[in-house]
């Protein structure tokens, strides 16, 4: 018996043998098929599509969906609008500040972003056009392609708000651009557009805004076509080179959620709620 032309080994699985992943009826992600075996992600939440508590628990746990389901070679990420992600709304940041146990579940989850998206073996792309920031930023440049627009802004903004960097940042900017640029833009919050994220390593690829989503699924879909098991077992060891850097991750986030009990995460969101400048204590015993 013959499969696409070649003799089919006794015993092969089908894909009939393989159960069919089912996806939740997701409130803030749209997910479609541009093209065979690519699965579009579209960040759909208001008109900055920024996380609340559902979004961010629905953003880490699809990939491990996404990595069961034979039916996916290749994934597009991206944002319905102008804007990738604004990032963690007020509300929730609020009751990160707020409630312990939520703030202890935060960390689980953002753990649990960067964990299933390494160990999710199929390539991902992500198509950034507008602002991109908190835990979007960070699905963002943990896809092995990122594709940004020209204006895009890219914004690490933990130490605005009064906390350390985390979500996924410490673990990969220094692979990305370099731990000196890492340092300056995870310690300022500086902005970065598309072509300079592009510049310095952070981005594979910078075009023009119009052609972000096209230029994504170009890639997407060379990557669904080409050899499966090659391109995911070199991608499962390229993220070693993230796993490396585990420990500095974990520190990073326990940083980033112990600066939530503190005064200067409550000033921070103040002084994003009010648009103003953080006027924060020069005294610490850190």
């Amino acid at each position: 018996m013959t499969l696409n032309g070649s003799e089919q080994t006794a015993g092969a699985v089908t894909e009939s043998e393989v159960p069919p992943v089912v996806y939740p009826d997701y409130e803030s992600i749209e997910l479609d098929r541009p093209e065979p075996h690519v699965l579009r992600i579209t960040l759909a939440r208001g008109t900055m599509n920024a996380l609340d508590i559902r979004l961010h628990q629905d953003l880490g746990a699809i990939w491990r969906l996404i990595d069961a389901d034979p039916t996916v070679s290749a994934v597009v990420l991206t944002g319905r609008g102008k804007a990738f992600s604004a990032g963690g709304d007020f509300d929730m940041v609020q009751r990160i500040i707020d409630d312990y146990d939520f703030r202890c579940l935060m960390w689980k989850e953002g753990r649990q972003l960067v964990q299933n998206m390494l160990d999710c073996g199929k390539p991902v792309v992500s198509a950034i056009r507008g602002p991109a920031a908190g835990g979007g930023l960070a699905a963002a440049l943990l896809a092995d392609v990122s594709v940004a627009g020209r204006t895009t802004k890219l914004v690490d903004g933990h130490t605005t708000l009064g906390v350390a960097a985390d979500d996924h940042a410490v673990a990969i900017w220094p692979l990305l651009c370099g731990l000196s640029k890492a340092k300056y833009y995870l310690m300022t919050s500086d902005a970065i557009t598309g072509e300079e994220a592009e510049r310095i390593g952070l981005v594979t690829f910078c075009v023009d805004d119009d052609q972000v989503g096209a230029k994504a699924l170009e890639v997407a879909v060379k990557l669904a076509n080409g050899a499966p098991s090659a391109i995911r077992w070199t991608k499962q060891s390229l993220n070693n080179w993230v796993r490396a850097a585990w420990p500095s991750f974990e520190a990073s986030l326990a940083f980033g959620i112990l600066g939530f009990t503190g005064p200067e995460a409550r000033e921070g969101l103040a002084a994003l709620r009010e648009k103003r400048p953080p006027r924060f204590g020069q005294r610490s015993f850190i």
